[in-house]
């Protein structure tokens, strides 16, 4: 603290240093004139799931029984002896087999993929079917898929065309989209969605093989023989080498065609003989539906470990550059239709919103905190100074983040709210002790040394008190699973806020104190918080005995008794005249702040105005620091009353517990509490024998029926499974993301947006094109119907709206957390029932017995 004290240059050095790399740091998407940042990774939440690897292996038209048989269990059993796994679970469907790996939470996330690429390479012949490749599945989790996207007609206006077919936007997405956006730095894996896969069809004639004493095995490989460049060695002439090829790839319906089957009696057999050739689509176990009508699309996968919100970014910079070079064409009607990608799910505005909730909630904190320092201290230059810690302390923080890499998401940041009250208690100890030294210390004593003094007393006791909290959240550190990732953020961020808050408080404070508090010694600061009361009772007087110390340091004889009759040594008390300067200035500041609270609050809502918001405020903190007023001033006759009833008075904490206790077996327990996304999951089921056809029509009318839901913004449905490991969906299951409007019209950071409005004629006052007039002095626009209340009330619509016969309904669910449910248990629900039997017959049966149990 000396050190700091006599090389305050170097201290401010060290706070500008902070300041700076705090703002480069910060998670919160601040722009800085161009200068390039690095923030902390952010997300909406922090991704809870299991450790785990995928094992995806295709077997195109094999029934779910031969895939178990000859696939799942064979592989299953092999991969059961890489070390650090947990369990191994798999799902046997038409064609294909995920095999999900689960390490223990100890195993690196890389490490583990090298394992179990080292078991698949050393897999004895044989344990596949012949041809047979299981492929490891994308370096991420399926809390990656962060972007998903459409493939739509396009007007000059943006006004959606017709014009494209289903087969040509596939072909788009698969062949040029998807290799631009696999791409963009940070993105493991782009799957397609939707559309059909155009493909060579070959229909055999069996009269006609019949005829030509041809067979299928023959059509077979004659047109496999013929899909081939021949290459052979070179050859030399007039001193020059050409190369040898014989080109032999298909590349038309014709080169299939004249493919020669066999030759009978010097006779060649060609394949248009005994077969019709024509492209087609090819069967798919998955489709998109937009709003009703078929779709195509992607879903943008971002690598395990890197930055989400960064790596949307950079696919948005992707997309706006490969923009021009999608194809248009001109319509009939001589419209311009050019192929555009369309987000429909897209987790930025999610994380900004989280971000702004956060970074609201902490400017609100530290405006609080500023109005009641400012109120309780009535002193200006040290609420100040206390004041100015919380930004510095936060900023601090985050480089903390930076350098410890934790990421920053609504847990972590969470961690700095909650800190944000014990960051000020340093700072408020130790000014109020610098202010008290400076008022009693002699005159010839410097103010360096009246300083140094002052923290050292009471330093190691802010230091222990601190470091208590912070011992106290080591158990945190040592948690393991979903829990350990849920809440160790939250223990690293307020740890490193605490430890930001001492070092601001003992390096910082005392050489800030040193120039503000120069000016002169203090003189009679009354209604200090930390006065000491009389011991008799009274509050009229108080006189210290001579000699001593009113905190408890050094006793010195030149130091003067402190009463509360209007001097202080030989130095009168000024009167109100004189202290109404500062304290007026106080008073206009806290005024400042309290408007700027209101403006940033707004408790009551933005419909009940800026008087009324700002009278809630003062009445609510008013009411409080008033409150706490009145147990300062009567302390002394309170805690003598409860010296002189013990027993009486600790009976009142003992019921206060009993009820806790109580209380606490009656409240609902929840692991992670629900975070809104702004949009739901809906994922019903029809029956599993459904065919793709009819699970189409079903998706189509559900999506038309929800999207006339006037707050839905958006509906796009999908069936079955993308082309992505991540995604081993069945056809009879459906997947539709939900947008809904929020409540007023925002922006894209979540914040609400005002306009122009006509108080005369109650009503929004709209341009020439009838849209809505931003301005700052309007209201915001309420874009929900007057019976709907929360996003419960939207559920309930959608529920309702979409209940149709044969489909099963579906549990509140929402995109993140209905993603954190299936990796954690393997199902799309919260709570479940797996049943484990010998034979499928036995699950049948106790499967049928458990659904009569409601």
């Amino acid at each position: 603290m000396r050190f700091c004290l006599t090389n305050r240059l170097v201290v401010a050095l060290f706070t500008f240093a902070v300041i700076i790399a705090g703002l480069l740091v910060a998670p919160f998407d601040w722009k800085l004139g161009g200068i390039q940042r690095y923030p902390v990774p952010v997300d909406a939440i922090p991704d809870i799931g299991e450790n785990q690897q995928i094992v995806f292996t295709e077997w195109m038209g094999r029934s779910p029984q031969d895939v178990e048989d000859q696939i799942s269990y064979p592989l299953t059993v092999s991969l059961l002896g890489i070390p650090e796994v947990k369990t191994i679970r798999s799902y046997s469907m038409f064609g294909f087999s995920s095999i999900y790996i689960i390490f223990k939470d100890k195993a690196d996330f890389y490490w583990a993929r090298t394992r179990v690429l080292e078991k698949l390479n050393s897999l004895p012949a044989g344990t596949l079917p012949e041809g047979i490749k299981p492929a490891l599945g994308p370096d991420s989790t399926a809390l990656g898929q962060v972007f998903w996207y459409t493939l739509e007609g396009r007007d000059e206006s943006g006004n959606p065309t017709s014009g494209w077919s289903q087969e040509e936007l596939r072909a788009l997405q698969d062949w040029q989209v998807r290799y631009a956006l696999l791409s963009a730095e940070g993105v493991s894996e782009v799957g397609s969605i939707g559309g059909y896969v155009k493909e060579y069809q070959i229909d055999v004639d069996p009269d006609a093989m019949r005829a030509y004493d041809v067979t299928l095995d023959e059509v077979f490989n004659a047109v496999k023989a013929a899909n081939i460049d021949v290459g052979a060695k070179t050859i030399e002439i007039n001193r020059v080498e050409y190369f040898i090829r014989g080109i032999g790839f298909i590349k038309r319906l014709e080169d299939i065609e004249s493919s020669v089957i066999k030759v009978n009696n010097n006779v060649p057999i060609l394949v248009k003989q005994v077969a019709h050739v024509t492209t087609g689509p090819a069967a798919r176990r998955g489709a998109l539906d937009k709003g009703g009508a078929p779709a195509v699309g992607g879903v943008v996968v971002a690598r395990y470990g890197d930055n989400p919100l960064a790596v949307i970014q950079r696919v948005k910079a992707k997309i706006s550059e490969i923009a021009p070079s999608l194809p248009h064409k001109t319509l009939a009607d001589g419209t311009v239709s050019h192929v555009e990608i369309v987000p429909f799910y897209d987790r930025t505005g999610l994380i900004y919103e989280t971000l702004g909730t956060l970074n609201d909630s902490i400017v609100q904190e530290i405006l609080i905190t500023l109005i009641v320092v400012l109120i309780m201290v009535m002193h200006l230059r040290s609420s100040l100074l206390i004041g100015s810690m919380l930004p510095l302390a936060v900023l601090l923080c985050f480089i903390a983040m930076k350098l410890f890499g934790v990421q920053a998401n609504i847990v972590a940041l969470s961690g700095i709210v909650i800190a944000i009250g014990t960051i000020v208690d340093m700072g408020i100890v130790i000014c109020e002790n610098i202010l008290r030294h400076i008022d009693m210390a002699p005159k010839s004593e410097s103010r360096l040394e009246t300083i140094h003094r002052a923290v050292s007393e009471v330093g190691s006791a802010v230091f222990t008190a601190v470091m208590t909290t912070v011992v106290g959240f080591l158990p945190v550190f040592t948690m393991i699973g979903a829990e350990g990732k849920l809440f160790k953020p939250l223990a690293f961020t307020k740890t490193f806020a605490l430890l930001a808050s001492i070092l601001i408080a003992l390096a910082v404070i005392p050489p800030a104190a040193y120039l503000l508090f120069g000016k002169g010694k203090k003189k009679g600061r009354a209604n200090s918080p930390s006065e000491p009361f009389p011991t008799d009772g009274s509050v009229g007087h108080l006189a210290l005995p001579e000699n001593s110390n009113p905190v408890g340091g050094a006793s010195s004889p030149n130091e003067p008794s402190l009463t509360n009759s209007g001097s202080v040594g030989d130095v009168a008390l000024p009167t109100w005249r004189t202290r109404l300067g500062p304290n007026a200035a106080t008073w206009i500041i806290v005024l400042l702040v309290g408007i700027f609270l209101t403006n940033a609050w707004e408790p009551l809502g933005p419909q009940k105005g800026f008087i009324l918001n700002i009278l809630f405020v003062a009445l609510l903190v008013g009411g409080l620091l008033g409150f706490f007023k009145l147990i300062q001033h009567f302390y002394a006759r309170i805690l003598r009353w409860c010296l002189r009833h013990k027993a009486l008075f600790l009976s009142i904490p003992l019921i206060v517990m009993l009820l806790g206790f109580g209380a606490w077996r009656q409240l609902g327990k929840e692991f992670m509490p629900p975070l809104d996304e702004g949009s739901f999951l809906f994922m019903p089921t029809t029956m599993t024998h459904a065919s793709i056809g009819e699970a189409i029509d079903i998706l189509s009318t559900q999506d038309q029926l929800i999207q006339a839901v006037p707050e839905i913004e958006s509906v796009v449905g999908k069936l079955g499974r993308a082309d992505t490991p991540l995604d081993p969906a069945p056809i009879s299951m459906f997947e539709t993301v939900v947008n809904y409007k929020p409540e007023y019209k925002t922006d894209e950071a979540g914040r609400r947006i005002n306009f122009r409005y006509s108080r005369r004629k109650k009503e929004f006052v709209r341009d020439e094109a009838g849209e809505l007039i931003p301005d700052s002095r309007g209201q915001p626009f309420r874009q929900w119907r007057d019976t709907i209340h929360s996003p419960d009330d939207i559920w309930n619509a959608i529920v309702q709206a979409a209940k149709l016969p044969g489909v099963t309904s579906a549990p509140k669910l929402q995109p993140i957390a209905a993603r954190i449910v299936m990796l954690q248990s393997g199902m799309r629900a919260p709570m479940g029932v797996k049943v484990k039997c010998p034979d499928l017959d036995t699950i049948e049966a106790v499967g049928l017995q458990i659904e009569k149990i409601h």
